[in-house]
């Protein structure tokens, strides 16, 4: 599958993968910081922004259209950032083409399967919104309220509902839900990586750890205290300072 993609600057690439319900210009506060010295790649995701929709997605499928686009653009040396959902895309990645990545980035995911999700209940908002055909967004707001789904959320949703449809593929990230939740693990990987939490997040937590290390022995982790899931949002200052340190090798 060919992705939509926008390329800053020039150097060393690194690429920026979002998380659900994303696009690439969910990332831009960190991609532009680097852009005056490495090449940024931003990327959609399958079913994301501008990129093709199909009705199979996995983290499978995912990483390959990535893989792809690497070697279209002949990337080497190459840094990824990912965020929850890209953030094991990421992970996916240095199975598959370990040979031209030296750093991954992830940003509160970990390597394991959520068996109760937080986004829950926007699955069951978007899953109701789908079925009812539902194109006006303040009935969209009303039932993602009635579910439960934060104001901030909701807000960050409706940025991709425009002219009475949804920017992303709703229909099939409900349907594939079960696996975008899911992880296989496999063998270990002894890839330089680094895991960023939120401190007030609950996708990286300390039961996790164990899991974490056991796939990427050499990871580190940075707690970004004060912060939820959208870390990179919320801290953006804390956060560049963590990809530099680790990038720079200071951490």
């Amino acid at each position: 599958m060919k992705l939509n993609y926008k390329i800053q600057g020039e150097g060393q690439p690194i690429l920026f993968l979002h998380g659900m319900f994303g696009s690439l210009d969910n990332l831009n506060m960190l991609a532009k910081d680097f852009a005056p010295h490495y090449q940024t790649i931003q990327v959609d995701l399958r079913n994301h922004g501008l990129s093709p929709w199909s009705d199979e997605m996995n983290y499978d499928a995912m990483a390959n259209d990535v893989a792809e686009l690497c070697h279209e653009l002949q990337l080497k040396n190459l840094i990824i950032v990912g965020h929850s959902m890209g953030g094991k895309v990421a992970m996916q990645l240095i199975r598959i083409v370990p040979e031209i990545i030296q750093k991954v980035v992830v940003m509160d995911i970990a390597p394991v399967k959520y068996l109760q999700s937080p986004n829950f209940d926007v699955i069951q908002s978007l899953e109701k919104c789908c079925s009812q055909h539902i194109t006006d967004k303040k009935q969209i707001m009303h039932i993602m309220e009635q579910q439960g789904v934060n104001t901030a959320t909701i807000y960050f949703l409706l940025k991709s509902f425009k002219n009475g449809h949804w920017l992303f593929n709703a229909k099939i990230i409900v349907k594939n839900y079960s696996d975008l939740s899911d992880w296989q693990a496999g063998a270990p990987s002894m890839k330089p990586i680094l895991f960023i939490r939120g401190g007030n997040s609950t996708y990286i937590a300390d039961q996790y750890l164990d899991t974490l290390f056991s796939q990427f022995p050499q990871a580190k982790i940075v707690t970004i205290e004060g912060a939820g899931h959208n870390v990179h949002a919320e801290k953006t200052a804390e956060v560049l300072t963590a990809l530099h340190e680790f990038i720079e090798n200071k951490i």
